[in-house]
C-alpha cells in the first residue's frame, strides 16, 4: 500500500519486544548478582550486578526511543550513558573501600553466578544483533551488552585467581576493571550522541 510505514511499524515492535526481554532479564539477574555479591563478599560480582542493573536503565531508556524522533533517541543514549558512568563511580568507591577492609571473596558463588549472567548476556547479545544498527539507542544497548560479557568472562577469572593466590586481589582488580570498562562505555556513547547531534544540527542548517 501507498505511504504504508508498515514496515517501520513492525521494526518497533521488534525492537520493543527484544528491549522488554533484555529488560526483565537484567532486572532479575542484578537481584541475583546482588544477592551474590553480598553473599560471596565479592566486589567485582557487585560490580558486575551493578552493571547489569545500569543496563536495565538503557534497555529501559531505548524501549522509551523506540518510535520517536532522533532527538528522543539521542537524549536516551546520553542518559544512558550518564548513569553507567555513575554506577562506575559507586564500584571504584567500593573497590576502594574493599582494599583497606575486605576479606577474601568466596570464588565458588563469583564464578558460579558469573557464568549464569555469562550465559544470559550472550543471549541479550545474540537477541541485540539484529538491531545494533537501527539508531544510537540500540546501539547503545549492543555496546552495554558487549562489555557485560567481557565483564562476565573477567570475573569468572577473577574468582579462579582467588583460589590459586588465596587473596582478595583478583577480586578488587577485576572490580576496578570493570568499573573502567562501564566508565569507557557511558563515555563511548555520550560522544556519539553529541556526534549524531552535531550531524543533525548540521543537516537542518
Amino acid at each position: 500500500m501507498p505511504g504504508c510505514d508498515c514496515h517501520i511499524e513492525a521494526k518497533n515492535t521488534a525492537e520493543r519486544r527484544t528491549l522488554l526481554k533484555l529488560l526483565l532479564i537484567n532486572g532479575v539477574m542484578f537481584v541475583v548478582g546482588v544477592a551474590g555479591g553480598i553473599v560471596a563478599d565479592s566486589t567485582a560480582l557487585v560490580a558486575d550486578s551493578l552493571d547489569m542493573l545500569a543496563d536495565a536503565s538503557v534497555y529501559a531508556l531505548s524501549l522509551f526511543a523506540v518510535g520517536k524522533a532522533a532527538q528522543h533517541k539521542q537524549r536516551a543514549a546520553m542518559l544512558s550513558g550518564l548513569f553507567q558512568i555513575a554506577l562506575a563511580g559507586m564500584v571504584v568507591v567500593d573497590v576502594i573501600r574493599r582494599f583497606v577492609g575486605g576479606s577474601v571473596p568466596e570464588s565458588g558463588w563469583m564464578m558460579a553466578i558469573a557464568l549464569l549472567a555469562l550465559l544470559v548476556n550472550s543471549y541479550g547479545l545474540y537477541l541485540l544483533s539484529k538491531h545494533r544498527k537501527d539508531g544510537v539507542h540500540m546501539h547503545a544497548s549492543w555496546i552495554f551488552t558487549q562489555n557485560d560479557v567481557i565483564a562476565n568472562l573477567s570475573v569468572i577469572v577473577a574468582g579462579g585467581l582467588v583460589v590459586l593466590l588465596n587473596s582478595r586481589l583478583p577480586d578488587l582488580i577485576a572490580g576496578f576493571a570493570i568499573a573502567s570498562l562501564v566508565i569507557w562505555g557511558g563515555v563511548s556513547i555520550l560522544q556519539e550522541a553529541r556526534r549524531e547531534k552535531a550531524a543533525r544540527g548540521h543537516g537542518s542548517a
